[in-house]
């Protein structure tokens, strides 16, 4: 018994999250050691984080899937279990499928979209030429003499111009 209280150990207990123990080790009603593998992932101060974690895969489980994860993709790791667990506790047939679904919708939908205003401006633009080849037509018109437009009057003999703006010559 005097092995356990020795000034190394309370000494390295009190290095690990603060002195505290870890909420797994806390929920199990354990001693956190100082090769706790969940003591970096699971902070004394999230417990409900470890308790979906544990409801849905177990301790050991967690524990087991996070030692063989190399130690620098642990805490994504880590951060995938509890979020996936506690997806699982919310909506326990679905879990995160049911937002994943929603994102893919919104994707869908937002492609749609995107593909009916490329359209609208595909539109807008093939409208905006054609009044403007018809906007130069007209004014290309009115400045040539065009052959339609002069007519001969059959009673004078003579040549009938079409009106030119004032401003023309």
């Amino acid at each position: 018994m005097s092995g356990s209280f020795s000034a190394s150990n309370i000494f390295l207990q009190s290095n690990i999250n603060g002195g505290r123990r870890c909420a797994a080790c806390k929920y199990l009603r354990r001693r956190c050691s100082q090769d706790c593998v969940l003591a970096p992932y699971f902070h004394h101060s999230q417990p409900e984080r470890f308790v979906c974690a544990h409801r849905i895969f177990g301790a050991s489980n967690v524990a087991r899937m996070l030692q063989h994860v190399p130690t620098h993709n642990r805490a994504r790791a880590a951060d995938a279990i509890a979020t996936e667990a506690y997806m699982r506790v919310e909506d326990p047939v679905y879990g995160c499928t049911t937002i994943i679904a929603r994102l893919q919708h919104e994707i869908h939908k937002a492609q749609n979209e995107l593909a009916m205003l490329k359209a609208h401006i595909t539109i807008h633009k093939a409208c905006q030429q054609q009044q403007f080849q018809n906007i130069s037509e007209q004014s290309s018109n009115q400045l040539m003499f065009p052959a339609e437009e002069a007519r001969w009057d059959m009673d004078d003999n003579a040549l009938l111009l079409p009106d030119f703006p004032p401003n023309l010559f």
